[in-house]
């Protein structure tokens, strides 16, 4: 079966070192290859940040779902684009496995907006765009027979530092240009713990993402980071291992308002599926999906607690029927006008 592997491109001004470790001795290549790192974080440094914004949409939405608040937060001062996938490529990631698919599509926006730099800014009536990249069914299908992990632990293990290798499928665009800012990134729901997964230095699924030498904040909307059970946080908890990066900030948004006890079988179930065992779900505020709790463990991140907002922009009201007949009566979710007016200003904050 065909598999692709695609390199990260070299920073500008950093030359490609190939050594032959049988010639070289290790000394020099280690002397070598510091040198590299530093011209890399050296050079990271110096990157502007941005007032532009990649949009990570929670598990099961797509794109769609979340250009309202891409325009929302443009019209606002912060050129914004959410990455350009429909729901359904969420599908090989479904149970709990290896979220690299989604990791290729974040890095991919994330690098193409970063190569805008300030033109990314310089009319708000013309939004920067992201050029689409190419996945088939039959690219799906592969996904989904070899991504690793999960409940069936494909690939032999659940766990993801014995993640076998695949890479996943599709065909991104090139970029034109390097990096000339780092940018935001607003996660929300799942989007906002897979965020934590881009910026990591460590190595996931057989790649290093290193997300925050071009990301300079990130907001997470909804997103359960804290402790629990679930094959899935088995991905939470190998993203909490690492601190947030000191190079980016992090806000943790939470919201109140549905509380375990009278919202509805699918909180209760939503609640029970993001804390530990044994914990009174019963006693559990939230925005309906996640618990205020899970939404703002994110050792180093600033918190916010909104009151009274729903998890999401829609929801299917066979799976959801009490949070959708709220949502549908005009209930808030985070990025509603009335809510963006209380976390936009931190983006709007000079960053470090």
């Amino acid at each position: 079966m065909e598999t692709t592997v695609r390199v990260a491109l070299p920073l500008p001004g950093v030359k490609r070192c190939v050594i032959n470790h049988r010639k070289v001795p290790q000394r020099v290549h280690r002397m070598r290859m510091r040198r590299v790192q530093a011209s890399l974080d050296t050079q990271t440094k110096e990157l502007p940040a941005l007032q532009a914004a990649v949009i990570v949409p929670g598990f099961l939405y797509g794109a769609r779902d979340f250009q309202p608040l891409a325009e929302a937060l443009t019209a606002r001062g912060i050129p914004s684009v959410v990455v350009p996938m429909p729901f359904w490529h969420w599908i090989p990631c479904m149970g709990g496995r290896s979220m690299r698919p989604i990791l290729e599509r974040i890095d991919h926006t994330v690098r193409h907006l970063a190569a805008l730099g300030p033109d990314s800014a310089s009319d708000p009536q013309q939004p920067s765009t992201v050029p689409p990249f190419k996945y088939s069914l039959l690219d799906l299908v592969a996904d989904f027979r070899n991504n690793p992990g999960g409940v069936l632990e494909v690939g032999g293990s659940a766990e993801p530092d014995e993640f076998t290798l695949w890479e996943p499928r599709g065909d991104f665009p090139a970029l034109e240009e390097p990096a000339k800012g780092r940018v935001t990134l607003i996660g929300h729901s799942a989007g906002g713990w897979i965020s934590r997964l881009y910026l990591s230095e460590r190595a996931y699924g057989g790649k290093a993402y290193r997300g925050s030498e071009l990301v300079h904040s990130l907001v997470t909307l909804g997103s359960p980071h804290g402790e629990a059970e679930g094959v899935a946080f088995a991905n939470v908890a190998w993203a909490a291992r690492d601190p947030l990066p000191p190079s980016t900030r992090c806000l943790a948004v939470a919201a109140s308002g549905n509380k375990g006890d009278s919202s509805g079988d699918f909180t209760a179930r939503a609640y029970e599926f993001c804390v530990p065992p044994g914990c009174a779900v019963e006693e559990l505020d939230g925005d309906g999906v996640t618990p205020v709790e899970s939404a703002l463990a994110v050792p180093g991140a600033e918190q916010l607690v909104l009151e009274e907002v729903t998890h999401a922009p829609g929801y299917p009201s066979f799976v959801a029927p009490e949070l959708a007949r709220e949502y549908n009566a005009g209930k808030d979710w985070y990025g509603s006008e009335r809510q963006l007016a209380k976390w936009v200003p931190w983006l709007m904050q000079q960053t470090p």
